[in-house]
């Protein structure tokens, strides 16, 4: 162990970047939901990626915001945190973008003592000289920054950034088992995939006024039984997730089943009911309960 390197990369930036797209192709495995639409993370997801001589840990946070409720303020202090214990900070940017959302988070970017890896993502969508435009104002934007052009969902120089970051790891033991793949639990990948479902498939408000907690997990040698609850916040929200005769809520169970068989490698049987927890994205007991509320 004495040569063995390990650190925590953490990844910040905009809604829609492509982080959880960048996070998942460094690890392997989908970890991170991906939808087109903003706000899909909403917690921190560390993904653990191990070789014989070092560990990275990479944090995948939500997109930075101006929050307008409580559970965005709940979002925002996982991004304040992966300030807190980074030993290489990922600043994701994609082709278009000229600024951070939050002020205060850029400052911190521009005067940290921690390395700076600047991602400008997208690249597929651009031409030569947008690109060199783009890298030319990121560098005047974000001088202590290294600037890599990539595209996560193409996978084109991620190799690259990935050899860069173990270049800059300290040298450290392992901070997890050599074996772990993530810090979350399973129930948190079910509550997620099948959270990724409707944000694919609802429109306007729905997708984020719904929280998904999965109140059984039983597993046996061969399938897996799951029950999850659907929250939503209002009577009108439920029969739309619900669906003429049930139809959309078992479109996303179908969906969801499929992708978790794929996950755990099993048979998957999943119950899927909607209740009606009236503003709890306001609600500061049902945001602690849900693991928000990090203050």
């Amino acid at each position: 162990m004495e040569n063995h390197k390990a650190g925590f990369v953490n990844i910040i930036g905009n809604p829609n970047v492509g982080k959880s797209t960048l996070m998942n192709a460094f690890i392997g495995e989908k970890l991170s939901i991906i939808t087109s639409k903003a706000q899909t993370t909403r917690h921190r997801i560390l993904g653990i990626v191990n070789g014989d001589d070092f560990q990275v840990v990479l944090s995948d946070t939500p997109g930075i915001i101006k929050p307008a409720y409580e559970m965005q303020e709940s979002m925002m202090q996982f991004v304040k945190s992966a300030f807190e214990d980074a030993d290489v900070l990922i600043y994701m940017v994609e082709i278009g973008e000229k600024e951070l959302k939050d002020e205060a988070f850029f400052n911190k970017i521009i005067h940290t003592s921690i390395p700076v890896l600047l991602l400008l993502n997208k690249i597929d969508k651009s031409n030569q000289e947008q690109l060199e435009e783009q890298i030319a104002l990121w560098k005047e934007k974000v001088p202590n920054a290294e600037i890599f052009a990539i595209s996560a969902l193409e996978n084109f120089n991620v190799k690259e950034v990935f050899n860069r970051i173990l270049e800059l790891l300290p040298l450290s033991p392992p901070y997890y088992p050599k074996d772990t793949l993530t810090d979350k639990p399973e129930r948190f990948f079910v509550n997620e995939t099948i959270r990724e479902k409707i944000l694919m498939h609802y429109d306007k408000e729905i997708p984020y006024a719904v929280e998904v907690e999965t109140e059984e997990f039983i597993e046996d040698e061969n399938i897996i039984r799951i029950r999850s609850i659907i929250m939503v916040e209002r009577d009108t929200q439920k029969g739309i997730i619900i669906g003429h005769k049930g139809a959309a809520l078992k479109r996303v169970g179908v969906q969801s089943r499929e992708d978790l068989e794929k996950f755990f490698g099993k048979q998957i049987h999943i119950e899927l009911f909607v209740k009606v927890s009236k503003d709890w994205r306001s609600n500061a007991f049902q945001l602690r309960r849900l693991g928000y509320n990090q203050k």
